[in-house]
């Protein structure tokens, strides 16, 4: 037999490449988020190919916060992040750094950028950088602070650090070239005036990098072979070569770029999330409706599922958007073998079965999943009176409903067949109570053949079921009109993207069930319990997915 042929992405291959050249004799990848918001669907892509790449080389892997613009950070977005990375599995283990951790050593490399004549003090306001820096199709122009001496910059910078001139009123900016093609590499600020307490260096500096600055000695430093990051960094990549190359680093880092993940009709944009959040539309940054990976935690979602779910995305230089139901695909697919298919009742009304003695109580040896032995038996109360969803019974059905309605058979899932012969209803006619007798001779594996019954419905015991709050979710999205209002960029909103319903009944068997667990109900989808407000006596689930999916595996 020939050897296996192993498919490897584009970026795989260079990573080779560089090996067999020795360019690099090991792997070290990072994911380096800025804590100024929760992660999403996205950011696992990136966490999840760098941590992969990592193992897959046998190298390391890094978690560094860029933490570089105190402006926008929180310790709350900080530990969220570090949750979520830890969740998917990444194990970055004792590679937990700061970019602020190196705030000396970026001061002094841009000390040396301004002692080699390639970095100068600016006094132009913001709005005049801008008009100098030229467009797309015309060259910029000199500031005319960009032939200052050595000794005057470095008096000028060091003045800068000492606070002495306020918020905006001079800058650190790189000295290339004015005329380039790429506006990046127009003589980009390099450091910028900012008063403000940071989170992990408190009041020591006044003066903070930019991140194009920042971002490539943060990975030089911790000997990052490979810095992969996504396709809007491809045209900074000649300033990040740039920046390391005159820094004076070896072995210089390499950065690599792929596409982003994209989901259709879904929100994943900070500043409208953060909105969605102060307005009171969504239920904070984890809410079950959004696609952070604190929220589809907190729905559900597994890390297993979100592996396959990106592994199925693949790795591309290609922009490319990817349907929500291939994540609902992912979850059902991981899900099925897993979890035990209980029954609950979301919408109930009562059937009482007149011929079963009142007062009594059976137990019935229930599988746990029917496709999977391993998942074990449990016992399954069933006495007189049970709850049925009320679409499960019509006064008069339509054709081809075969479940129950006056003088019709059904069998109770796990139990009997019960014959329906009579309801009540309330003063404005609506259905409170069905009446049905039982056949003992017909228990679910009897091994009984005398008839067969064309509907099958689920139930659980009346008097011992668990009272739950089962929340429905839909995407946050109006699909047809799609994410943002194109007038006035607002998002278009699903009204019924929620449905709470506080009066549905489980079966008695969530005793031992805690956060997160998650279950498939018989006929209704795949739930889970709700991690911030669940309690032992008062269940809430969320609807993690439905049964049904509209997504086809492509062939």
């Amino acid at each position: 037999m020939g050897e296996e042929v192993v498919s490897k992405n584009f970026i795989e291959q260079e990573i080779d490449k560089d090996l067999r050249e020795g360019v690099y004799d090991n792997v070290c990848t990072r994911f380096p988020p800025e804590p100024n918001g929760y992660l999403h669907i996205g950011h696992a892509k990136s966490i999840l190919l760098n941590y992969g790449l990592a193992k897959k080389y046998g190298g390391k892997f890094h978690l560094r916060f860029d933490d570089t613009n105190p402006m926008k950070e929180d310790m709350e977005f900080v530990e969220s992040i570090k949750a979520d990375v830890q969740w998917l599995g990444a194990e970055y283990g004792e590679h937990l750094y700061f970019a602020s951790d190196y705030f000396d050593i970026m001061y002094e490399c841009a000390v040396k950028l301004i002692k080699k004549g390639k970095a100068y003090v600016c006094d132009l306001s913001p709005e005049e950088i801008r008009q100098y820096r030229g467009t797309l199709t015309e060259p910029g122009k000199n500031s005319p602070y960009r032939d200052r001496s050595v000794e005057e910059n470095l008096a000028l910078f060091e003045a800068m650090k000492n606070g002495e001139y306020k918020d905006g009123e001079k800058v650190l900016r790189a000295k290339i070239d004015m005329a380039s093609p790429n506006i990046n590499m127009r003589d980009p600020i390099i450091y910028r005036v900012a008063h403000m307490t940071h989170h992990n260096t408190g009041d020591k500096w006044c003066i903070y990098p930019m991140y194009d600055f920042a971002h490539p000695i943060e990975d030089a430093v911790e000997k990052i072979t490979h810095s992969i990051c996504t396709l809007e960094f491809e045209d900074h990549r000649p300033l990040y070569d740039w920046v390391v190359r005159e820094c004076e680093f070896d072995p210089a880092p390499r950065q690599i770029e792929f596409a982003k993940l994209y989901l259709t009709n879904v929100v994943t944009g900070k500043r409208y999330i953060k909105k969605l959040v102060q307005e009171g539309i969504v239920d904070g940054w984890d809410d079950p409706r959004l696609v952070s990976i604190a929220a589809l935690r907190r729905r559900g979602f597994t890390p297993e599922s979100i592996k396959m779910f990106v592994e199925m995305c693949g790795v591309s230089k290609s922009q490319s958007s990817v349907d929500y139901a291939m994540l609902e695909y992912c979850i059902r697919e991981d899900l099925k073998m897993k979890r035990p298919r209980m029954m609950a009742v979301l919408d109930p009304i009562k059937l009482v079965i007149d011929n079963y003695p009142e007062g009594e109580r059976e137990y019935l040896d229930v599988a746990n999943n029917l496709e999977n032995e391993e998942l074990g038996m449990r016992q399954l109360p069933f006495e007189r009176e049970l709850y049925i969803e009320r679409e499960d019974f019509m006064i008069e059905p339509p054709k081809k409903y075969f479940r129950l309605f006056p003088g019709n058979e059904v069998r109770l899932m796990h139990a009997y067949f019960v014959k329906c012969v009579s309801y009540e209803t309330d003063e404005e006619g609506n259905v409170t109570v069905v009446h049905a007798t039982y056949d003992p001779e017909t228990k679910a594996g009897s091994g009984f053949t005398g008839r067969k019954v064309k509907g099958t419905i689920h139930w659980v015991p009346a008097s011992c079921a668990q009272k739950a709050e089962v929340r429905l979710y839909e995407n946050l999205i109006d699909e047809e009109k799609g994410v943002y209002n194109k007038e006035d960029g607002s998002l278009n909103l699903n009204p019924h993207s929620l449905e709470i319903r506080k009066n549905c009944y489980v079966e008695p068997s969530f005793q031992d069930a805690k956060a997160y667990d998650s279950f498939q109900f018989v006929r209704n989808g795949y739930f889970c319990i709700d991690a911030r407000d669940s309690e032992p006596d008062a269940l809430v689930f969320n609807r993690i997915v439905s049964l049904k999916s509209s997504f086809k595996l492509p062939k």
